[in-house]
């Protein structure tokens, strides 16, 4: 027990003798954003020289400062170290859980968003891109799941939102060019917005890919009855 206790303490001696405060150049070469990862975000920002991070929507997280470069940060169960070549990064120190498996968060160039913040910003080509891109570095990427693009698309309509429907679900269609199930969404957010001409359209682009799709012929059908 001894044995444990002595390196402990000691450990604890020295976090609690190292400054909050940090160096102009630290700050200068860590504020900024990060990718947490494909279309997240964690910002670094100080407040009298104390780093102090905005992470999903909470600001003013204030990780324990171990030395000079390294951070514990309780929210994330993780020691964040920062690392200034050859491009400033944020690494996280191998533990148990995660050995083996190496984690980088990249900082951001001034100006560039993430794909959400691209379509938030009403920049629907450039979170085209963005999205396009995630899928070319990794297809099966959460972020662009098939389902959860066209639940978004669905939760827009309910709000009456129908241009984040429409241009959500048209990314969809990009994403998934062979799926009848994007363009039979898509033709249902064109509907909703009484543009029906873009409707019908939609729904026979779902039946030239799958021409058994109930829900583009049933919509068609109630189109013509109407």
């Amino acid at each position: 027990m001894k044995n444990f206790l002595i390196p402990l303490l000691l450990f604890v001696l020295c976090i609690s003798c190292t400054s909050t405060k940090n160096s102009d150049e630290f700050i200068t070469k860590t504020t900024g954003r990060y990718l947490f990862n494909a279309n997240e975000v964690i910002e670094v920002y100080f407040k009298d020289k104390e780093l102090l991070i905005k992470w999903r929507g909470k600001e003013g997280i204030q990780p324990l400062k171990i030395n000079d470069s390294s951070f514990y940060m309780k929210e994330l169960n993780e020691k964040m170290i920062f690392i200034s070549l050859p491009k400033t990064h944020i690494k996280l120190a191998e533990k148990t859980e995660h050995k083996g498996v190496e984690y980088l968060f990249h900082k951001m160039k001034a100006g560039d968003k993430t794909p959400t913040e691209y379509f938030e910003a009403k920049n629907y080509d450039k979170a085209l891109k963005a999205f396009l891109e995630i899928k070319k570095q990794d297809s099966l990427s959460p972020v662009i799941k098939q389902y959860t693009m066209n639940r978004t698309g669905y939760n827009y309509m309910k709000n009456n939102e129908f241009e984040k429907a429409i241009e959500i679900l048209k990314i969809n269609t990009h994403l998934y060019p062979k799926s009848s199930n994007t363009f039979d969404s898509l033709g249902d957010a064109f509907l909703k917005a009484k543009d029906t001409a873009n409707a019908i359209e939609n729904y026979n682009k779902s039946l030239s890919i799958n021409s058994e799709n109930s829900s583009s012929l049933r919509m068609l059908k109630r189109i013509n009855k109407e």
